[in-house]
């Protein structure tokens, strides 16, 4: 994935990426923020939390000279910090390169506070990148041809993953698809079909070659409480006043 990134193709992807992570952790506010994976990316750049981590699954992703400090070293699965600690974690095509995605997004689900929010970048499996790739592996498995995404990884697509939030208890607050161009290796080429960005986000805006979405765990039963009410006391009840009572209770009873 690393070295993929420095081709005009992962160029593209990446310049699109950082500006949708830039405009959405800015204005997720908490305490606590996580990145798992992908150093290339600095995906909490704009976000202004306090503690903000990057975490690695394995030491070979620094050797590009990242200059950040990696905070942790650890299995995605199993993440190193309390139940509901965390107000945002990051995921720029994390679950693509896990050996089991389903645990790392369940381990995400534990880690992070009620309303807080996960932000995923996947690659479209159902787009020109995704069939280039396809025909790639298809190629490679009758003796020739390389794969244009990089290898290792799982394209895992948009709906399927939206499914997977929901059994999760998450709401998807927002989503967009992008990149539109040809699946080229050329960045003469890729310029050259500038136009198509524009043109796929209006007329065919589900086949972007990726995909960028931000989702909210909510938790059933739980009650956000607003600021107390001040109470109103009653108002006692209307008595009857003592000197007509007397009055009336004195009256002869011929007038009664």
């Amino acid at each position: 994935m690393v070295e993929w990134l420095q081709t005009p193709a992962g160029k593209y992807l990446l310049a699109w990426e950082r500006e949708r992570l830039d405009a959405a952790v800015a204005d997720i506010f908490g305490y606590h923020a996580l990145q798992l994976g992908l150093p290339q990316l600095d995906a909490l750049h704009t976000n202004r939390m306090l503690n903000r981590w990057l975490a690695l699954d394995q030491w070979g992703q620094v050797k590009q000279g990242d200059s950040r400090p990696v905070a942790l070293l650890t299995d995605f699965c199993a993440l190193p910090f309390a139940s509901s600690s965390l107000d945002l974690v990051v995921l720029p095509h994390t679950l693509e390169f896990s050996a089991d995605p389903h645990a790392t997004l369940r381990e995400v689900e534990r880690v992070l506070v009620p309303e807080g929010r996960v932000v995923i970048c996947g690659m479209n499996p159902a787009s020109l990148w995704g069939l280039k790739q396809r025909r790639s592996r298809l190629a490679q498995r009758l003796g020739g041809g390389a794969s244009f995404l990089p290898d290792g990884g799982e394209l895992i697509g948009h709906w399927r993953l939206r499914d997977w939030l929901g059994l999760l208890s998450f709401e998807v607050e927002a989503a967009e698809f992008g990149c539109y161009r040809p699946a080229l290796r050329s960045q003469q080429w890729l310029q050259h079909f500038a136009w198509m960005d524009q043109a796929g986000a209006r007329w065919w805006p589900i086949f972007g070659a990726a995909y960028f979405l931000v989702a909210v765990k909510r938790v059933r039963g739980m009650r956000l409480l607003g600021p107390a009410w001040k109470a109103v006391p009653a108002r006692a009840a209307s008595g009857v006043s003592v000197a007509h009572s007397v009055t009336e209770y004195l009256k002869p009873e011929n007038e009664a």
